[in-house]
């Protein structure tokens, strides 16, 4: 998962700053980094299906090598229509590699939020290398040829796939999980988080440096930026997954939606780099919380897979419709605005959550 992330990481720094090196106009950015959550909306629940009739081995041997060819694809694209069968692919990947890894981390629900954690921590190793080096080798050797550069590590992702156990499955009974079911509260706040931090926030904060430096300057900024994204989830997922095993997934949980909200209102504010600190590191608990508060709720006989896919609909749902609203909001808000009214609905989705638990 972690070398499989590379070219995802860094395509979020890099295509905004530099659209027209890959043929594209800004509103066709939002529709990029949108393409592949779309696709996981409704690849969900027929990955879990795929994942138990074949084996978690055989999937993400599949994954793998689908990262590899996406990743290379970014560095040869120019215009939307190879890009956007790239961003297609990636989206197929990251559902089947996130399930995958979600279902082996609950496997024992006492420890769900560790193992969770942990998980997360290593996930997030590699886009932070690629955001902290890659957003540097694009001066070097421009943002088209260091995804072709990045094909190569990602490559290595097929090796471990095929050292993985045969023969494992999700132990579960298989069920039909119905990923676009109405969502249960919890969806709806990560609905809402996914349309703010991997919409308004990804798609914004490096036009936001570049009103007041050289664009160079402005993608590492903003790179360094969304590597905090992954180092957040990197220290705080393992932390508060552990904390959340010990006195409760839901009080954790509240604590930290309440944090990310205020990261939120400090960007809107102005206050950027702090606030996006605050924010990237609490939506990081985030990432081990949600699923400990479903796991928490279920039995062990009871199936995790259904309810996890619906919630990474959701979230992906918010994702992706978040880049789509902000590259033709830009025109009307500003950033700082939008930052703000990502803010409000954090807390009424909070509150909504509170109120129906």
């Amino acid at each position: 998962m972690s070398l499989a992330l590379l070219g995802d990481a860094l395509l979020y720094a890099v295509l905004p700053a530099y659209a027209s090196h890959f043929g594209l106009t800004l509103a066709w950015v939002g529709v990029m980094l949108s393409a592949n959550r779309i696709v996981r909306v409704f690849a969900y629940g027929l990955i879990a299906r795929l994942t138990h009739a074949i084996g978690v081995r055989n999937i993400c041997i599949a994954a793998a090598v689908i990262a590899t060819v996406s990743t290379a694809l970014y560095g040869i694209s120019h215009g939307p229509a190879m890009m956007l069968v790239a961003r297609i692919l990636w989206g197929i990947t990251y559902a089947i590699l996130v399930l995958a890894t979600l279902s082996y981390a609950i496997a024992f629900r006492a420890s769900a939020g560790t193992r969770v954690g942990v998980g997360q921590a290593i996930q997030r190793i590699g886009p932070i290398l690629a955001l902290l080096f890659g957003t540097w080798l694009v001066g070097r050797v421009g943002p088209n040829s260091v995804f072709l550069i990045l094909a190569v590590p990602t490559a290595l992702s097929i090796l471990i796939a095929l050292n993985l156990p045969k023969g494992v499955k999700p132990t579960e009974k298989p069920t039909t999980p119905a990923s676009l079911s109405k969502p249960k509260p919890i969806d709806v706040f990560f609905f809402l988080q996914g349309y703010g931090v991997d919409g308004v926030f990804a798609i914004s904060i490096t036009l936001i440096f570049a009103r007041s430096t050289e664009l160079s300057v402005a993608v590492m900024s903003g790179g360094a930026l969304l590597a905090m994204r992954h180092f957040g989830e990197a220290i705080a997922a393992p932390l508060f997954g552990w904390i959340a095993d010990r006195v409760g997934a839901r009080r954790v949980f509240l604590v930290a939606a309440v944090l990310t909200m205020l990261g939120f209102v400090g960007v809107a504010v102005g206050i950027t780099v702090i606030g996006a600190l605050v924010m990237l590191l609490f939506r990081g608990a985030l990432a081990s919380l949600g699923p400990a508060v479903i796991a928490q709720q279920l039995t062990d006989e009871e199936d995790a897979l259904g309810p996890l896919a619906r919630m990474q609909t959701w979230r992906d749902i918010g994702a992706s419709s978040g880049p789509l609203a902000t590259g033709f909001l830009l025109t009307y808000l500003s950033a700082e605005f939008q930052h703000g009214m990502v803010a409000l609905a954090l807390a009424a989705g909070l509150l909504y959550w509170m109120l129906s638990d």
